[in-house]
């Protein structure tokens, strides 16, 4: 089993930043990736960023890229999420995830555990 407690939400206004942390606890050593999805108000959940726990890939959505910054530290079994230049658009509740396996990591089905979400909202 793996625990993930995500933490760093909060309110900011329209062009400031937020950095999200997801600590993991539990079977880490089983981890090929974390990710970050969100969820705003009547919305479905979608992706935001992912990172191999290796280290060696990261992947954006087109409108966080250039602005999030997705990053992890292995001894502390933690994924942050620097999120800058923040727009009203980004508000939603965030949530970490793990994916155990290789593969795609666009996709919030393929993910095996959740943390319970921390909110984000962007102020114009």
């Amino acid at each position: 089993q793996v625990q993930l407690v995500e933490s760093g939400g909060g309110l900011v206004q329209a062009g400031g930043s937020l950095r999200l942390s997801c600590a993991a606890s539990g079977r880490t050593f089983s981890f090929y990736a974390m990710g970050w999805f969100r969820q705003a108000p009547g919305k479905e959940r979608e992706f935001v960023a992912a990172i191999t726990w290796s280290g060696m890939s990261t992947y954006y959505a087109d409108s966080v890229k250039g602005r999030f910054t997705i990053s992890r530290d292995t001894a502390k079994n933690t994924v942050y999420l620097q999120m800058n230049t923040l727009k009203p658009d980004d508000t939603a509740v965030y949530y970490c995830a793990v994916r155990r396996t290789i593969g795609v990591l666009y996709f919030e089905k393929w993910y095996d555990y959740w943390g319970q979400g921390t909110q984000v909202t962007v102020s114009s």
